[in-house]
Parts: structure tokens; C-alpha cells; sequence
């Protein structure tokens, strides 16, 4: 008799209290039955949304938990603080790379949704980034600038940078975990191809990489609007090379890339 009650009370709400209702709902809740064998068409509606958005929140999580477990295989024994490295900035013909390192509790709700810094919006990175602050148990992040990639090629710059911010935590990890980049460190590591998109840690050090250098770009832009690195962030865009093409380069451009090593070839001859 009681249930046949709740599904009259549920049968008497309107679709925008339903839709409301459903809004302020995370969980699967046993109501939700009801709501299925209601033939009007604004509730089916409101119930497919709200379906498709708790199948994506589960997705998140399950990638989440995945990432966590994928950390946890290189500890070697129980608390055990693993750390995640990876930079932002190797492409560009402008600004510095930067490198950053990370090491988070083995239980972090608060970073369900941490991905690949490029796979987050620019709000939603620099959310994260808070975020990572608050939590970690240490990071630090390290600037290589630009002549210094020129000094020693972007592939050794990057590794020193990588190398260097691990060597400036407080707290010595037990384990590195790098995006594909074998490091010299007093610590074991592995080099993981992708490992922003498997490691929880690594994903983090990306969102803090990828933010500083956005920053350090939106300064540099400041300083030289023409080639409005703070929409480019060096990279070669069209518009960019129409600058450098008219203008040359700065001396935050990396001399030794092309088309950047070419002009100052012929500017010198």
C-alpha cells in the first residue's frame, strides 16, 4: 500500500519539479523506478539526461580509480609516496619549458576528473591546479629558460629541468613515475609513454606545469603583445610567424629552432 502511495506522489509532480529534483540528485535512488514508467514525455526526457550525466560521473571515477591503482603498482611497500613528473613547453619556438613534480596522498576525492593538462579546459586547469596545491604532500616545478634550451638542445634542457625539480622536494619520493623521459635521479623511476593519461600523479604535475608556463607566456605577452604569446603561448601559429617575419625574434625566442635560427642567420650576415 505504501509503495503504491509513493508512486502516486511521484505520478502528481510536475516535470519542472521531477527535472529540479533530479538536478540536486548524484546517486541512484529508488524513486528513479517510478519515473521510468512515467509515459509523459518532458519526464523521460529529464530522466535520459540526468542517466547520460551519472554514467559519465561513474566513467570519471572509474578512470580515477584507475589512474590511483596504476600509481600504487610501483609502490614497494605499503605507504609508499609515489611521485608523478612531466612538463609543458617542448614545442614552441618561444618562452621556457617547464617541469613539474608531484607526490599525492593515496587518496585524493578532491582530483576526481584530473586528466592530461590538454585535455582540460584553461578554468578548469587552474581550478585543478588550486587544488593540487591544497592536497599534495609536496610538488615542486622548475623554469628552463630560454637560453638555456639553447645552450643545451631541448631534449637535455628538458631532462635537467625534470631532474632539477625533483631534486628541490622537501619530501624524498620512494618512487618516480616520468612521462617519457628517462631521469638521473637518486630515486628508481620509470619512463612512461602517455603517462599523463595513466598516472594520477603525472596528470598532476602536467596541470601544474601547463598553468605556470601559461602564466609565464601571458607575462612575456605583456612585455611583447605583437606576437600575443598569450593566445599562441610560443608556439609557431601563422600569426606568430607573420610577427616574427616582421618584427624577428625576441629575446625570449628559442634561437636555435627554426624558422627562429634561420632569421638570425640572416639577420647576421
Amino acid at each position: 500500500m505504501r509503495k503504491a502511495i509513493e508512486r502516486k506522489v511521484i505520478k502528481l509532480k510536475t516535470i519542472k519539479e521531477i527535472e529540479g529534483k533530479l538536478k540536486v540528485t548524484d546517486e541512484l535512488a529508488p524513486w528513479m523506478d517510478e519515473l521510468a514508467g512515467d509515459s509523459r514525455a518532458g519526464v523521460k526526457a529529464a530522466l535520459a539526461k540526468w542517466q547520460r550525466r551519472y554514467a559519465k560521473r561513474e566513467l570519471v571515477k572509474k578512470e580515477h580509480a584507475s589512474k590511483v591503482a596504476f600509481d600504487r603498482s610501483y609502490a614497494r611497500f605499503d605507504g609508499a609516496l609515489i611521485a608523478g613528473v612531466d612538463e609543458a613547453g617542448r614545442g614552441p619556438l618561444a618562452g621556457p619549458v617547464v617541469s613539474a613534480v608531484v607526490i599525492l596522498p593515496e587518496d585524493v576525492p578532491e582530483l576526481i576528473g584530473l586528466d592530461d593538462s590538454k585535455a582540460i579546459s584553461k578554468i578548469n586547469r587552474e581550478n585543478l591546479a588550486e587544488k593540487i596545491r591544497n592536497v599534495a604532500i609536496d610538488y615542486s616545478i622548475h623554469i628552463q629558460p630560454a637560453t638555456k634550451i639553447d645552450e643545451l638542445n631541448i631534449y637535455v634542457a628538458t631532462r635537467d629541468s625534470m631532474e632539477s625539480a625533483v631534486k628541490s622536494l622537501s619530501v624524498q619520493p620512494d618512487f618516480v613515475i616520468v612521462d617519457a623521459m628517462a631521469l638521473t635521479i637518486n630515486c628508481p623511476t620509470a619512463s612512461v609513454i602517455k603517462g599523463d593519461a595513466k598516472s594520477l600523479a603525472v596528470a598532476a604535475a602536467s596541470i601544474l606545469a601547463k598553468t605556470t608556463r601559461d602564466a609565464i607566456m601571458e607575462e612575456i605577452h605583456n612585455e611583447y603583445p605583437t606576437y600575443n604569446f598569450a593566445k599562441n603561448a610560443g608556439y609557431g601559429t601563422s600569426e606568430h610567424l607573420e610577427a616574427l617575419t616582421l618584427l624577428g625574434p625576441c629575446k625570449h625566442h628559442r634561437n636555435s629552432f627554426e624558422p627562429v635560427k634561420s632569421m638570425i642567420n640572416r639577420i647576421n650576415k
